[in-house]
């Protein structure tokens, strides 16, 4: 066990995030929010995932009794200054992947740390490198994977992430969703 014995609570539905956790050996119980991601239009595009997150933490702060912390996480995809959130649908995210194609983007994945005692707020950044897809890629990759889940209508973890993406600056787990790093390095302090 990683040397860590509070109470964390993950304020997340996110399959990848309990995924991330799990595989750092952290133990936790799982508190799911539905909040809704939305956000003041004028906010800037890198303010927004601490902005959510927070806003997640807030929301499942009644779970904390006594020493529980609180870890709620938000992932934005930004390219050209515009986040590029979960698809609603098919051409959405046809859409969305045509953008990305060829281009570099941005993740920023926002967490919010929450106990008794403090609340901190930090974001992760990545810079991801898309080689071109094509329409049939594209088509291939939505409709086995079906990526409406996933902020830019990808995950990093499939085949997209596995044959389209030629570089990453910044870490693997905070595109998947969720900065492992710096979240230990965090709740260390606590």
């Amino acid at each position: 066990m990683i040397p860590f014995h509070r109470k964390l609570i993950l304020a997340s539905q996110s399959p990848r995030r309990r995924q991330l956790l799990q595989e750092a050996g952290f133990s936790f119980d799982i508190c799911p929010t539905d909040i809704p991601e939305d956000f003041p239009p004028d906010m800037p595009v890198d303010n927004v995932a601490a902005y959510l997150a927070q806003k997640k933490a807030h929301a499942a702060k009644h779970r904390i009794t006594g020493s529980e912390i609180i870890l709620a996480s938000d992932s934005v995809v930004i390219l050209n200054d515009r986040i590029y959130n979960k698809p609603a649908d098919y051409d959405e995210a046809v859409d969305m992947l045509q953008d990305l194609s060829g281009n570099m983007h941005r993740v920023r994945t926002g967490v919010c740390l929450l106990a008794a005692e403090k609340e901190v707020v930090f974001t992760g950044e990545s810079k991801v490198y898309f080689e071109p897809v094509s329409r049939e890629e594209i088509d291939y990759y939505i409709r086995l994977y079906q990526p409406f889940d996933k902020a830019g209508a990808y995950g990093i973890q499939e085949w997209i992430g596995l044959c389209k993406i030629s570089r990453i600056e910044g870490t693997f787990s905070n595109v998947m969703g969720l900065p492992v790093d710096l979240v230990y390095k965090a709740l260390l302090d606590f």
